[in-house]
């Protein structure tokens, strides 16, 4: 009986598991059809780290306890930081070495100043993909092509390696393979001047990034992101989230021109009658 009842509980999981299968749309070749607009849900971009839910992206000292920093201030609950169990496999904080973790504490502490993505500038990897906009997958049996809404990004997955690349740049070097049913990218070539996160996490111009995306439905990929860094880590660490498929009629990126949007901030006090600041 027992016996029994184990095949049968055996075979409900492998049918599951088969009818999961079976729903992953496909392209002609048999790989995963990702073509579509996707997104997350969660918190990464305030913090990869696990944290608490605090008043604002930029503290400092109060009478008592940490009250929101002058230039967030009136942000009020707009500017505050939801709490997270963190992204990181394994819970944990980022490995940082002591030096690179003072770094970190510092660029929180400085975050409306320092943070890139105040300035518009490319989110990088792996940032790009939990900024919380939108992006899209273009996908072909021969091209994987991604393009983000924030700042106009876009990334060429190179699936027949051309070697290395011959320049850092803000979104890198990407290099894709097929392992099963799931994509790998290989990402080098990334400059030091983007963040992992809203928190101040930094890396450096060493940092080496590798992706696997796998899908686990018709609207969910898994996403997974090993990054070392040898100048800024101890040892490498790997940050993990599901994917959304936007669902509603007509979903497409939309224009978010944030160069415009930066202008006054990083140019307003050229003006010939600078506006107050």
């Amino acid at each position: 009986m027992k016996a029994s009842v184990g095949v049968l509980a055996l075979s409900l999981v492998l049918g599951v598991q088969s009818a999961s299968a079976q729903a992953i749309p496909r392209l002609s070749d048999g790989r995963p059809d990702m073509n579509g607009i996707w997104q997350v849900l969660n918190e990464a971009n305030y913090d990869l780290e696990p944290h608490l839910a605090r008043h604002s992206m930029q503290m400092r000292e109060g009478p008592v306890n940490p009250v929101p920093a002058i230039p967030t201030l009136r942000l009020g609950a707009v500017g505050a930081v939801p709490g997270s169990l963190g992204v990181i496999v394994g819970g944990g904080k980022i490995p940082y070495t002591p030096e690179a973790r003072a770094l970190k504490e510092e660029n929180a502490a400085n975050w409306v100043d320092r943070d890139p993505e105040v300035k518009c500038y490319m989110p990088g990897v792996p940032r790009a993909t939990y900024i919380p906009m939108p992006f899209q997958i273009i996908q072909s049996e021969k091209d994987f092509f991604l393009a983000y809404q924030f700042a106009g990004a876009v990334r060429d997955i190179y699936m027949d390696n051309p070697g290395p690349s011959q320049v850092d740049s803000w979104m890198g070097w990407s290099v894709g393979s097929w392992e099963g049913d799931t994509l790998v990218v290989d990402v080098t070539g990334l400059l030091d001047g983007t963040w992992l996160d809203r928190a101040g996490s930094h890396h450096s111009n060493q940092m080496h990034v590798v992706e696997r995306y796998t899908m686990m439905g018709p609207n969910h990929i898994d996403y997974e992101a090993t990054i070392e860094d040898p100048l800024v880590l101890t040892e490498p660490f790997t940050i993990k989230m599901p994917l959304y498929r936007r669902m509603e009629e007509n979903a497409r990126l939309m224009d978010f021109r944030c160069v415009e949007f930066v202008e006054e901030l990083l140019f307003g006090e050229w003006r010939r009658t600078p506006l107050p600041r």
